[in-house]
């Protein structure tokens, strides 16, 4: 089984080839674009495990994109004690959904 660890939007996710997932807004980008992660920091393949310092030199990761959208609604609550005050509002997380095409 091949896999990689890719960094983007300030998280990791280990990924293999067909994998979906969402992750965080990409700027500049539509539904069927292809795009690349060029910061690896770890790849398996034929048992063999190459670790990054702190990115695998030459190692690329290809997607393509599915859809973008807002995930759902976080309602956040600001309460404060014995004076009546309560403050209520939301939040919508904008994501982009990608398919892993490749890992090289």
């Amino acid at each position: 089984m091949t896999f990689a660890i890719i960094k983007t939007g300030g998280k990791q996710y280990q990924v293999s080839e067909g994998d979906v997932l969402k992750i965080e807004k990409l700027a500049l980008v539509k539904e069927g674009d292809k795009i690349t992660f060029d910061e690896v920091l770890l790849v398996e393949k034929d048992g063999v495990t190459t670790v990054g310092t702190p990115f695998v030199a030459g190692a690329k990761v290809s997607a393509e994109v599915i859809t973008e959208g807002k995930g759902k609604k976080v309602t956040i609550v600001h309460y404060k004690a014995k004076v009546r005050e309560h403050k209520v509002s939301g939040h919508r997380q904008p994501f982009v959904q990608v398919k892993i095409t490749s890992i090289s």
